[in-house]
């Protein structure tokens, strides 16, 4: 969908004047900016019924409640914030107003503050009519700041509910048109790596869709969908938790995927403080999406019905290179992580590493990756030709990193997955997606027969939908 980009105030302007949209605007912490712009631009009384600022946490709670977490700045607050409001909106209005649509806008963000302890997010919402007596949509996201000053996070808090209201009202037609909107003027400021679009006007949306297009479109790094196909955000479920990542190209998840996925959790546990504070995510790359050149959003969708169906929890991602992941995750005081590769890629990993950087910055590369709270557990592969397994002990690590590499081993930063089964190891993704495109006998025995169910039932990865007719 093609668009013209506009300036924030000729959003506002516009809203504004449109005399069949109307609503109220609550703010909490540091977003206090998004009322001001429809103020300042005009003819705001054609738009703003109300707006609130619950500055004082007491006020906050006599008027939505307590949040039993104590924390404010969070998924669970704006949701109550937009179902006060947006009740009110229609208790005291729909009478009044037959022919308007309403909105209902929250927010609460925590912006930096003077000893940097807090780098800038917050949660925003609307709920909103597309027509009015019609049922309202919901359009939820969690945004970092990336500004190093307060009032430039507030001024693009600002910024970023102008785009909200206007993006729902003028591109819903266009999900992906919407998601890529939220930045205008914004780029470089702000990242949003949590979005949800829900509602009666959105039931064909794909919000795992949503999840790829906000690291397509680069408004994150790193993006999340649960089991059920529900965007969520680390903060929501991370906070102060042992994490381990499993990543892969799951295309499709065969018996070598879940052997590494079971193994290396049930070793990570082993391994944990508190046993009963881990979580398991399964990464899929960018990289990994566009190895076969654009990106096919089909496959995508098809890896991700797999892994939902498996219980998996799944991160999208732009990080080729294990430290912005790292990096990611700091943020959410993870206790330990976890990060779980094949041995072959802890070698290309060692490799990258070692010739990128000169030999005096070789200690501080290698010390940036292997931090105290992080350790690679490695599954084995076997040797073409010999059939030999490779592991973490024979691994052919260039000479001058040996002396490096044999520490990261000694102090259990990098560690052999234990358990494993070796009958298994003879099975490679590649090979199993070529049998099923081919309809050849027998890829059924090398992947879960779950997964083979599925992909029959769906048609996933290219099987024949032919042949799944003849059989069912």
């Amino acid at each position: 969908m093609k668009r013209q980009l506009l300036e924030t105030e000729q959003k506002a302007l516009e809203i504004n004047l449109n005399d069949k949209i109307y609503g109220s605007f609550a703010e909490i912490g540091a977003g206090q900016e998004v009322a001001r712009h429809f103020f300042q631009v005009g003819a705001a009384a054609g738009t703003i019924a109300k707006t609130i600022s619950a500055y004082d946490k007491v006020v906050s709670d006599k008027i939505y409640g307590i949040q039993s977490t104590g924390r404010y700045v969070c998924e669970a607050r704006v949701y109550k914030m937009l179902d006060h409001e947006y009740e009110l909106m229609e208790s005291r209005l729909d009478n009044e107003r037959p022919d308007t649509c309403f909105f209902s806008f929250a927010d609460s963000v925590a912006a930096i503050n003077f000893s940097r302890t807090i780098k800038g997010n917050g949660w925003l919402g609307i709920r909103f009519q597309l027509r009015p007596d019609s049922p309202p949509n919901d359009l939820v996201i969690h945004v970092k700041m990336l500004d190093k000053n307060n009032q430039l996070q507030q001024q693009a808090i600002g910024v970023l509910g102008v785009n909200m209201v206007y993006a729902c009202y003028n591109y819903h037609e266009a999900p992906e048109t919407l998601l890529e909107s939220l930045i205008d003027s914004l780029r470089g400021r702000i990242k949003i790596d949590m979005v949800r679009l829900t509602g009666p006007d959105f039931e064909d949306v794909d919000n795992r869709r949503l999840s790829l297009m906000l690291v397509k479109h680069k408004l994150s790094e790193v993006a999340m969908f649960n089991e059920e196909g529900q965007n969520v955000h680390a903060s929501e479920f991370l906070y102060k938790k042992n994490l381990m990542v499993v990543r892969g190209s799951f295309r499709p998840a065969t018996l070598v995927n879940m052997d590494m996925i079971k193994t290396a959790y049930k070793q990570f546990r082993e391994d944990a403080e508190e046993s009963n504070k881990c979580f398991l995510l399964t990464e899929i790359t960018m990289d990994n999406l566009l190895s076969d050149g654009d990106l096919d959003e089909k496959d995508f969708l098809d890896r991700a019905d797999l892994l939902c169906e498996l219980g998996q929890t799944v991160v999208i991602s732009d990080c080729s290179k294990q430290q912005k992941l790292i990096d990611y995750f700091k943020d959410y005081k993870v206790k330990k992580l976890g990060l779980v590769t094949g041995v072959r890629e802890l070698l290309e990993m060692i490799n990258n590493t070692y010739y990128q950087n000169q030999e005096g910055a070789l200690l501080s590369a290698f010390g940036s990756l292997f931090t105290r709270n992080v350790a690679f557990y490695v599954y084995p592969a076997l040797q073409e030709g010999s059939g030999e397994t490779i592991n973490c002990q024979n691994l052919p690590v260039p000479e001058d990193v040996k002396f490096i590499y044999k520490h990261l081993i000694e102090s259990n930063q990098i560690r052999d997955i234990k358990g494993f089964k070796e009958e298994v190891l003879h099975i490679f993704s590649q090979q199993v997606l070529k049998m099923i495109k081919e309809d050849e006998k027998g890829w059924e025995k090398l992947v879960p027969a779950k997964v083979a169910k599925l992909i029959k039932e769906k048609c996933l990865f290219g099987f024949p939908y032919e042949q799944m007719e003849f059989e069912y």
